[in-house]
């Protein structure tokens, strides 16, 4: 055991409370070894703080914190400072604060480079987290290099590793990963592979998608600007998704997630495709889809967001918050926070301004119960259609392509007095009326190829073609990415 170190009891890792899945953890190499099973899947580039809770004089694991490594120097300062607030504060808000911090710093060497030489480069950012530790008054007690498949201790110095690292255990070979697997937690690979799923695609398919993508807008776009075609949009865009996810649930995926995703983008053309991303940019079409989150429906429409994510190709990434912020949802609400965290991370490399993608990321890091907001959904649901029937009944018209799905003027995720008083959504409000001209684009005179500029709520503002696609990659050389939450930070 290492010098200021008590053992740590993995089980708060595994969400247990009984000792059933407890274990003790009491050598750097043990919490090297921990890390991916904290998390749910191997992190790569990455700093990750996790926080140590004293009880009965052992540590027991709390809340963790994740961003990307940060490729200017500049910016470690501020990114330690940024992560070290965030575990302590939103601690004390759930009235667990840290009482120590273990660190860790992810990242494989560059070409040419040596993990030891990784090791050296990532010191300073080590330092940097220790001290903004330090001046919340939570110690790190540990802080590990993992490259190369070898490690590093920061604290403890020689005396346990030596300079050329110690190599890392074969994955799933330790007690810690036996008494995982028995617990039913599952390492689900890298975050790179993770993210791919919901990244545009770079196929063959990027020029027709892009094409369609011009074309249909210049066609949709003024009518959804148009509140006498808005309406009309709405329904045919619900009616074309709904359409479709008949389509993906009567064609299960086969297994293996780059398989499926194949088979899902075969199953969309280029022309639906450009109609659903282009239609949910509309704010009461894209919550009257959120609707989609549970039961039978929802697998199949986080597959269909998925895909659109995906066909949000060349200069198009910002329209993939919609997409992203629904499958965020959709994976939040069946209860895969690591995925919901992420896709939600995405949106908001998408566009930081969507409030839909801030509003679910906060709640989700918060822990709250996603069941508050599915009975906002429901409720909404509930009374569309029972407005529908009492226009059938009094012989006025039914805008609605579907049974249930006409188009509804109300917001989603509405203030607690609105609806139900338990729609625990922090500091939820109605999404501005002007947000839905966010990401459209209407024709210019040369063609139906993107303007020059583009609005939100209503401020023209210049758009840079491709450039939402490289900050939804999150390839931030000139500074940090939006921050991930991956785990409840505490």
């Amino acid at each position: 055991m290492y010098e200021g170190a008590a053992p740590y009891d993995g089980a708060a890792a595994f969400g247990q409370g009984s000792g059933a899945h407890q274990v003790t953890l009491r050598t750097p190499a043990e919490l090297a070894d921990a890390l991916p099973y904290l998390l749910g899947y191997r992190p790569e580039d990455s700093i990750v703080l996790v926080s140590v809770h004293r009880h009965s004089g052992r540590g027991r694991f709390g809340g963790r914190a994740r961003l990307g490594i940060p490729a200017n120097r500049d910016d470690w300062q501020s990114v330690a400072r940024q992560l070290a607030h965030g575990l302590v504060t939103g601690g004390e808000r759930r009235g667990a604060r840290p009482e120590q911090i273990v660190a860790y710093l992810c990242q494989e060497p560059a070409p040419g480079e040596s993990a030891h030489e990784v090791m050296e480069r990532l010191r300073p950012l080590a330092q940097h987290l220790r001290v903004e530790s330090g001046r919340h008054d939570v110690p790190v007690i540990e802080a590990l290099c993992i490259s190369g498949g070898r490690f590093w201790s920061y604290c403890c110095g020689s005396a346990c590793c030596p300079p050329e690292g110690t190599p890392m255990g074969l994955p799933g070979t330790s007690v810690l990963a036996a008494a995982a697997t028995y617990a039913g937690i599952q390492v689900r690979g890298s975050l790179r592979a993770l993210r791919a799923r919901l990244q545009p695609l770079e196929t063959s398919l990027v020029p027709e998608q892009e094409a369609a993508l011009d074309a249909l807008g210049s066609a949709l776009v003024p009518r959804i600007l148009d509140d006498s075609g808005r309406a009309q949009v709405a329904a045919e865009t619900m009616a074309l998704a709904h359409k479709v996810l008949r389509r993906f649930a009567e064609v299960p995926p086969p297994s293996g997630r780059q398989t499926e995703d194949r088979r899902d983008d075969d199953l969309l053309d280029a022309d639906e495709a450009a109609t659903l991303i282009l239609g949910l940019q509309d704010r009461t079409t894209r919550d009257r889809a959120a609707e989609w989150m549970e039961g039978d429906e929802a697998a199949p429409a986080l597959r269909l967001w998925r895909a659109l994510a995906r066909r949000c190709v060349g200069s198009y990434g910002e329209h993939a918050a919609a997409p992203l912020s629904l499958a965020g949802w959709v994976a939040w609400s069946t209860g895969d926070e690591l995925e919901a965290r992420e896709a939600l991370a995405m949106a908001l490399g998408a566009d930081p301004a969507y409030l839909f993608a801030r509003l679910l990321h906060q709640a989700c890091n918060e822990g709250l119960d996603p069941e508050s907001v599915r009975r906002c959904l429901r409720a909404e649901r509930v009374g569309r259609t029972a407005g529908a029937a009492r226009d059938v009944r009094s012989g006025g018209p039914d805008t609605g392509a579907l049974s249930g799905d006409g188009p509804s003027g109300a917001s989603v995720l509405p203030g607690p007095s609105e609806t139900d008083p338990q729609c625990r959504v922090p500091a939820t409000t109605a999404l501005p009326r002007r947000s839905r001209r966010s990401r459209m684009r209407t024709p210019s005179g040369s063609g139906p190829r993107r303007p020059a500029t583009s609005t939100r709520d209503g401020v023209p503002r210049p758009r840079t073609p491709g450039k939402t696609n490289a900050r939804r990659r999150g390839a931030t050389a000139e500074g940090p990415r939006p921050a991930d939450g991956d785990g409840p930070v505490e």
